[in-house]
């Protein structure tokens, strides 16, 4: 398998590692369904669960970048190409198994992906999918050029909104994961915002962010239940501070971004702990160049 090996011929820990990942969903899904664990319904359980995995890979996909520099580990790019395509191969799944639910009534499909919204987005989002997975080889990097590639996969920030769009829609009622999953969203794209603007992403901004992505999440689920069924907005956010209610995805995502602050707080200090090379004065740096020149 040599896309689980390194430029130089070894095998990568870190790609063999991302595959197996990628596969254990699949593993999960097919495990349930011969065990007769799927409910009801199997199938669209199934879908929903392939779904559901399209997104999380997305969302991993894009936080590989803010990892590797917050982490200060650059080698964890190399699991990335393989993680994107593991979305882009459970949103096919998801999209396959949405046409057996249709008993492969191909007419019946296109019609309700023109008529109902939510799958319209789904489509759209599941074409930018396959386009960015079908030019992540080498040999499509070398065709389009690195200019050309790079704008092509910029298009990944506009198609995970649009997953995200689609899996609101497709909840209807129960709405906690795709807020979730909005929330972490907002965090990876701000994360970005806040790199290109300032260069850099220290661990005190990177405090403002948790603060400020979660705070977003809140509002912005208060908002949608108001708008979606009429409950006062101000109740859904003093829900967020009712011990007696469900943990809100708010929590999840402050939660999570302050780990990640603790993590870069915890790697700045390892940085200034490290022994630095001793600095050399500039007139020890002159007497031996004068020495070396036999001044």
């Amino acid at each position: 398998m040599p896309f689980l090996r390194e430029r130089s011929g070894r095998w990568s820990a870190l790609k063999i590692i991302a595959f197996v990942a990628a596969l254990l969903p699949a593993s999960w899904i097919a495990y349930q369904a011969a065990a007769g664990e799927l409910g009801a319904r199997p199938v669209t359980e199934a879908i929903h669960q392939a779904g559901d995995w399209a997104l999380r890979f997305l969302l991993i996909t894009l936080a590989i970048t803010p990892a590797q520099r917050i982490f200060a580990y650059p080698r964890l790019v190399l699991a990335r190409r393989t993680l994107g395509v593991a979305s882009a191969g459970y949103a096919l799944l998801h999209f396959s198994l949405y046409i057996l639910d249709q008993h492969f009534d191909i007419f019946k499909v296109a019609s309700e992906i023109v008529l109902r919204i939510y799958l319209t987005i789904g489509a759209l989002g599941l074409a930018g999918l396959i386009v960015l997975a079908s030019t992540s080889t080498d040999a499509a990097i070398s065709r389009l050029g690195s200019g050309r590639w790079h704008a092509i996969h910029r298009f990944v920030y506009a198609i995970a909104v649009v997953a995200v769009v689609h899996f609101f829609i497709q909840s209807k009622l129960n709405t906690y994961q795709p807020v979730l999953m909005a929330g972490f969203l907002i965090w990876l794209l701000a994360y970005r915002a806040l790199y290109r603007r300032n260069g850099e992403v220290s661990p005190l901004h990177l405090v403002m962010l948790a603060i400020g992505a979660a705070v977003v999440t809140a509002v912005g689920e208060a908002i949608l239940y108001l708008l979606t069924s009429g409950v006062d907005a101000r109740l859904v956010l003093l829900a967020h501070f009712d011990l007696d209610m469900e943990v809100r995805p708010a929590w999840w995502v402050l939660a999570a971004g302050l780990a990640v602050a603790g993590a870069g707080f915890w790697r700045q200090k390892r940085a200034r702990q490290r022994p630095r090379a001793p600095r050399i004065s500039r007139g020890a740096v002159s007497g031996a160049i004068q020495v070396q020149s036999g001044s």
